[in-house]
């Protein structure tokens, strides 16, 4: 997924304020520092579902046949690689 700079700075924001808002949620940074950390794990988040992504993508092109990417045996494939490869990658058993 393709999010631009500016909208997870926006993100950031949003979820920064939510923090704020939450008396629940002790944190010991100042605001900044804590919005700058927000926009590193989403920015790595992003990064990751990408990879994932791709690797993905990557499996199903080398089927034999032919799957067109939106039909929906590309999509209940895509589903179920999708789901393996962030298993694998995250280190939880199948």
């Amino acid at each position: 997924m393709k999010l631009s700079r500016e909208k997870i700075n926006h993100l950031s924001q949003v979820i920064l304020k939510a923090i704020l808002a939450d008396d629940r949620i002790e944190y010991f940074m100042d605001d900044n520092k804590l919005r700058l950390e927000i926009v590193k794990i989403l920015t790595d988040e992003i990064r990751h579902e990408d990879e994932i992504d791709q690797a993905v993508r990557k499996t199903i092109s080398s089927y034999g046949r032919d799957l067109r990417e939106g039909s929906s045996e590309w999509e209940i494939v895509y589903q179920r690689h999708y789901l393996e490869e962030t298993k694998k990658r995250r280190g939880i058993s199948l």
